[in-house]
């Protein structure tokens, strides 16, 4: 499977964006700005430091002490994301 869409806004069988009619002009005017300013090393450095200082990433593992001793096999880690300040429901559906 790609990574971008085709021409036609399409992940090969899975289909594109699904969003009210109403949108679609501001998600493309969305699109050409961010195409325009991905690239700019202050708009990078500002979006690094809000997820690194707002949104908690990268998440931080965990050590699973207590889970290991029980296994007895393997080190186990926690990749913790409720702890994120917005919920990770919410950042990782962006």
């Amino acid at each position: 499977m790609a990574n971008y869409p085709d021409k036609k806004g399409r992940f090969g069988i899975f289909g594109g964006r699904y969003v009210p009619e109403t949108v679609i002009y501001a998600l493309d005017e969305l699109e050409q700005f961010y195409k325009k300013i991905k690239t700019d090393r202050g708009f990078k450095r500002e979006h690094s430091d809000l997820l690194n200082n707002y949104v908690g990433r990268p998440s931080p593992l965990y050590f699973a002490e207590r889970f290991t001793n029980y296994l007895k096999q393997a080190k186990i880690y926690f990749k913790r994301e409720d702890l994120n300040h917005t919920g990770a429901h919410k950042i990782n559906n962006t």
